[in-house]
């Protein structure tokens, strides 16, 4: 069965100009510099920025995500299974915002108004979910051809058939350039928006220009239909060995996800967000998404080299001399690339593999009181998977001084529509099926807190994670920590000093690692006891204990 040529009159655009459809990466690029949307490289990476001045698209106000302008269409047929409680810790506000069907009605015809009027539209076919079985076709409409070739790198090549695709279309309509003139008049917290309807799987965003808002609303709906059809979707990175054996990899930002998942002697089946179904593991995209800021090339070359190709996309990078600049904070600490898969040298081109051998936790703990690694009982992982700790650095935000520990649900709260419970159970029923063993990782400090010991060295962090999936790890000897509850791996090959492995041996002040880490098993507590009352006992007592 031929590919059905999709027609954007379908979901109500009727366009008075041209419509360009799947234009290639070198006709993304040209059209995108000729109408001055950003700047190429001397490499020829395309370097935009989100929150100055365009003659168009009118001011940027975000270099990243606008958490309180997403909302969700209450659908009487999707209310009860939507998590409409659960809040941002930093905010205190609603992660779910509902929007009601009516109302997002008449915001979709604006949109599709305002795009039907634009003198070019440029038109992604492309594919979500790289198993087949799983997967959606993605029609990605836009006024812009930098966000045309963000789909193209993001997104996978919709194959030439539809025979082994069985889902519905997700249709996207982003509108960058798209002003709300009374966002009040609609209950919304501004004049930009991004709108996901779950029952008609359409995506719309206006007045928003960060790239990420796309890939993540598109996360979302996939958390959303994918548990229906019995599929785990994580929020991680996945690769694969020689043989096949698959490793995923957990890990909210800043934790070394992208870094650790990008290993130059195992094939990348991606970088971001799998599934994990009856059959195996899968990518949902077919492109990465890496944070920028402060790339080590030696540490990390993979990444540093695509970056550098042809038709990659940088978000608010600096650029001096058209040389890209890493380094460069003055805009955001959200640096942001996007490039096809492809462009890292040793990648999976399918995006599948097989049911992961190991799963790793990746934790920048600033409070320097993780262990290095600890080996996790299906229990554990579930508890830690609803946990998604990582910690804030003091001097990131404004009156923060000391670390501050940071939970994000399933390691990606923002994007989990389901009641969370829903995710850890299709977790705890994977590792049960599969036997797959699970390692909490701490990629953050050592020897004492942030300000006094220093970041665990990436290299370590590599040769403990390749014992692990060599296997080494599952019998080594382990020593219980007694605040957390850990089964510490105490012996690894490739780590020169065995004492970095128990933490409190590396801290010259023994009793005040004794107070840190009481006090983050405490944090823990508090934390799981306000968002997980309800959790099976067997998962809420695999967490760590208060002690006197």
């Amino acid at each position: 069965m031929r590919k059905k040529q999709f027609d954007i009159r379908e979901i109500g655009i009727h366009p008075k100009g041209k419509v360009i459809a799947n234009l290639d990466v070198g006709g993304l690029v040209t059209c995108a510099v000729k109408s001055e949307e950003g700047k190429l490289s001397r490499t020829g990476t395309l370097v935009i920025r989100t929150r100055e001045d365009h003659p168009k698209y009118g001011h940027g106000r975000h270099t990243g995500r606008s958490p309180q302008d997403r909302y969700i269409v209450d659908h009487p047929e999707i209310h009860d299974h939507i998590d409409w409680q659960v809040v941002d810790a930093k905010s205190k506000k609603p992660i779910n915002h509902p929007i009601k069907p009516d109302v997002a009605l008449r915001l979709y015809k604006q949109i599709t108004k305002y795009l039907s009027g634009q003198p070019v539209l440029y038109l992604q076919h492309r594919l979500v979910c790289a198993d087949r079985m799983y997967g959606f076709p993605l029609y990605f409409v836009t006024e812009s051809p930098t966000y045309a070739l963000f789909a193209n790198n993001v997104f996978r090549d919709l194959p030439a058939t539809t025979k082994e695709i069985p889902n519905k279309p997700i249709h996207v309509l982003f509108a960058p350039g798209f002003r709300l003139r009374d966002p009040q008049k609609y209950g919304l917290n501004s004049n930009g928006f991004a709108i996901i309807d779950c029952s008609s799987q359409k995506i719309f965003i206006g007045g928003l220009r960060y790239c990420g808002e796309a890939k993540k609303a598109v996360f979302t709906l996939l958390n959303y239909l994918l548990p229906f059809m019995d599929v785990f979707p994580m929020h991680c990175g996945a690769n694969k060995g020689e043989d096949g054996d698959v490793a995923l990899f957990f890990g909210l930002s800043g934790t070394g996800k992208t870094s650790l998942s990008a290993d130059p002697h195992r094939k990348l089946i991606g970088d971001d967000e799998h599934g994990w179904s009856p059959y195996g593991v899968f990518n949902f995209e077919g492109g990465c998404y890496a944070k920028l800021i402060n790339l080590d090339r030696v540490k990390e070359r993979d990444i540093w080299s695509a970056v550098r190709k042809f038709g990659a996309l940088a978000e608010n990078v600096g650029m001096q001399d058209g040389v890209l600049d890493l380094a460069d904070a003055s805009i955001t600490e959200n640096t942001r690339a996007a490039y096809p898969c492809k462009y890292i040298e040793n990648v999976s081109f399918t995006g599948v593999g097989e049911h992961p051998k190991v799963i790793f936790f990746l934790t920048a703990d600033a409070f320097g009181v993780l262990p290095p690694i600890s080996r996790l009982t299906p229990e554990q992982a579930m508890y830690h998977f609803l946990s998604g700790y990582t910690s804030k650095l003091a001097s990131t935000e404004v009156g923060i001084t000391e670390p501050v520990p940071t939970f994000s649900p399933c390691f990606g709260l923002p994007f989990m529509p389901l009641k969370l419970l829903t995710y850890a159970e299709l977790l705890g029923r994977r590792l049960r099926e599969h036997d797959t063993n699970v390692y909490l990782v701490n990629t953050g400090w050592t020897e004492g807190p942030f300000g006094k010991g220093h970041r665990i060295n990436i290299m370590h962090s590599r040769e403990m994670i390749a014992a692990a999936i060599r296997g080494e790890l599952e019998h080594a000897q382990t020593e219980r920590h007694e605040d957390l509850g850990l089964q510490m791996i105490t012996s690894c090959s490739g780590i020169p000093d065995p004492l970095m492995l128990r933490p409190w041996k590396t801290w010259t002040n023994v009793a005040e690692y004794r107070d840190k880490s009481k006090e983050l098993a405490a944090y823990f507590v508090k934390n799981f006891q306000k968002n997980f009352p309800d959790a099976p006992p067997e998962i809420a007592n695999a967490g760590p204990k208060l002690r006197n």
